[in-house]
């Protein structure tokens, strides 16, 4: 027995004219919109970030050399590597995603190539996972990736309180995709298909597709060691919190 599935969207209604559709879909609920209007589904029991992509895109612009910037990286093999770059206008307290990457069952010799284009005295969060160590060198993972030239910080991603809390951080990100407060380039399109499809399932969050919604929250949580590019490099010498590994 086969199987079709048809989707269609709003546009597909074609008696409704364009000011009628466009007064429909602003009559649902923001985080409803791509599901009724266009057809995505709705996974599980909902998704994590129920906001419109509208809502969080930004046109990419140049960012100002006086923005802080942080680099933020998720390990993977089996599931992608991921990384992200993140722009912080301390002004309007407003964190820009600019850049995004995806690889997956390749090594940080390669990973490392791809990222270095970012900056490379770009410092980068990493997860609490590298500190275990490469099956290759024996090294901890971390230490891997700043031999090949990414300027890892001392410590893995954690809040200031030394916490870590998953939970934690997908609020924070919440509250500032609600508030106007978090944006995100429009041309990074594997970043906004992870977040049309990180969803709960049963309560909990499904541990899917979601590497660069992680690799988002890493940098978050490591916002208070972003520096300028117009001074990043002298300041990853002078303090103690960008110390790095021997």
């Amino acid at each position: 027995m086969s199987r079709h599935v048809t989707t269609m969207t709003i546009w597909d209604a074609e008696h409704y004219d364009e000011d009628q559709r466009q007064a429909i879909i602003r009559s649902y609920p923001a985080h409803e919109r791509d599901a009724r209007a266009k057809g995505i589904p709705v996974l599980g029991s909902g998704r994590i970030f129920p906001v419109s992509d509208e809502a969080i895109t930004s046109p990419p612009f140049e960012i100002p050399a006086h923005w802080p910037v942080i680099g933020a990286l998720d390990f993977g093999w089996d599931h992608p590597t991921a990384a992200v770059k993140l722009a912080w206008d301390r002004d309007a307290d407003c964190l820009y995603v600019t850049h995004a990457y995806k690889a997956k069952r390749e090594t940080p010799v390669i990973h490392a190539a791809a990222l270095k284009s970012w900056g490379r005295s770009l410092s980068w969060a990493w997860p609490h996972d590298g500190l275990q160590h490469d099956k290759g060198s024996g090294r901890m993972l971390a230490e891997v990736y700043r031999d090949q030239g990414l300027a890892m910080l001392k410590t893995h991603a954690q809040f200031p309180d030394g916490s870590n809390g998953v939970e934690a951080g997908l609020m924070i990100l919440l509250e500032r995709m609600q508030t106007g407060r978090l944006k995100v380039f429009a041309h990074l399109n594997e970043w906004f298909s992870e977040f049309n499809l990180y969803h709960r399932k049963d309560g909990k969050v499904v541990k899917e597709f979601d590497d660069l919604m992680a690799a988002t929250r890493y940098g978050l949580m490591s916002l208070r060691f972003a520096v300028p590019s117009i001074r990043r490099k002298r300041a990853a010498l002078a303090r103690s919190d960008y110390d790095l590994f021997e």
